[in-house]
């Protein structure tokens, strides 16, 4: 279970001084076996920031698409002109809100950025994708384009939540309850001698008439199954950065909105969800054991070869 300390934090009030190392021996001593604790974004430095792109212009004569783009930085660049970079990515437009650092910053692995002679153009800089940042598996491996409510020249370091720290805790099945973050939480919350914010203290919905037929066939291996229908949901809309970035530190790829938040919960409370597209099935949903040998496409694309207990 990986548990970000800043997400720790929202359900109890650590001391302010409390390290990743602080809190993992105060969990071991618990009875918790923490494996590690992973710094995120140790080393970095700015000037990280949000950036428009204004222009690009596709560059010839090379063995693979070649962009020079201007990028508006806002203040953070000391003169308030747009930033010209080179850049190789082709998942972003004119108009595009990306992350951009500057000269003069230091990126995850000791990687110093400079303005530097490339492809006959000087590049002050760069535009970032998540994995120069550290940022794990966005689905993407492009660059960062970013909503577009968020302000030219803002620090991206906060923005993205860069800097944190991540306990990698080996759950023993006599924890089962801890592979949650309320589960941790409650077991951090009792280390320190802390009150507990319980996340699950939520009113229920009532029962309504906006259920979902189930058939379960075999109630032996599941004896409950809920489903709901929530309607007015923009299949569209982008998940917010923080729960991405939450998801992503948590070690789980961000994929839509509606499977982002059943993850989120998922990982919240410990409890499995799953979201179904409604204009995508038909008739009842069906809860059953698998042929022997029968092959399955998961969320990740790999098609699997299932067992018949499964």
């Amino acid at each position: 279970m990986r548990v970000p300390l800043s997400w720790l934090r929202e359900y109890v009030d650590l001391p302010a001084g409390e390290t990743g190392r602080d809190v993992a021996h105060k969990l071991v001593d618990a009875g918790l076996e923490v494996e590690t604790v992973e710094q995120l974004g140790g080393g970095l430095k700015g000037p990280l920031v949000v950036g428009q792109v204004l222009t690009i212009e596709e560059l010839e004569g090379f063995r693979k698409p070649i962009r020079f783009c201007t990028v508006d930085v806002g203040a953070a660049n000391g003169t308030g002109l747009p930033q010209e970079i080179v850049c190789g990515a082709r998942n972003f437009s004119v108009g595009d809100k990306v992350v951009v650092v500057l000269p003069g910053a230091v990126l995850p692995g000791d990687f110093a950025i400079a303005a530097r002679e490339t492809y006959g153009r000087t590049s002050h800089g760069m535009i970032c994708s998540g994995d120069e940042l550290g940022m794990g598996d966005d689905g993407t491996h492009g660059i960062i384009v970013l909503p577009h409510e968020h302000e030219v020249g803002t620090d991206a370091i906060k923005l993205l939540e860069l800097v944190d720290e991540v306990l990698d805790i080996d759950i023993t099945p006599d924890r089962g309850y801890c592979m949650s973050m309320r589960g941790v939480a409650r077991e951090a919350a009792t280390a320190y001698g802390l009150p507990l914010r319980d996340p699950a203290l939520l009113d229920v919905p009532q029962p309504n008439s906006y259920g979902y037929a189930v058939k379960i066939d075999d109630p032996q291996g599941c004896d409950r199954f809920t489903a709901r229908t929530v309607t007015g949901l923009d299949p569209e809309a982008r998940s917010p950065i923080w729960l991405t970035r939450r998801l992503q530190k948590a070690g789980m790829r961000p994929i839509s909105l509606a499977v982002d938040i059943t993850n989120y919960v998922m990982l919240e409370l410990g409890q499995p969800l799953h979201a179904y597209d409604r204009s995508r099935i038909d008739g009842a949903i069906g809860v059953r054991r698998a042929e022997q040998g029968e092959k399955f496409t998961t969320l990740d694309g790999v098609k699997r070869t299932l067992d018949s207990e499964d």
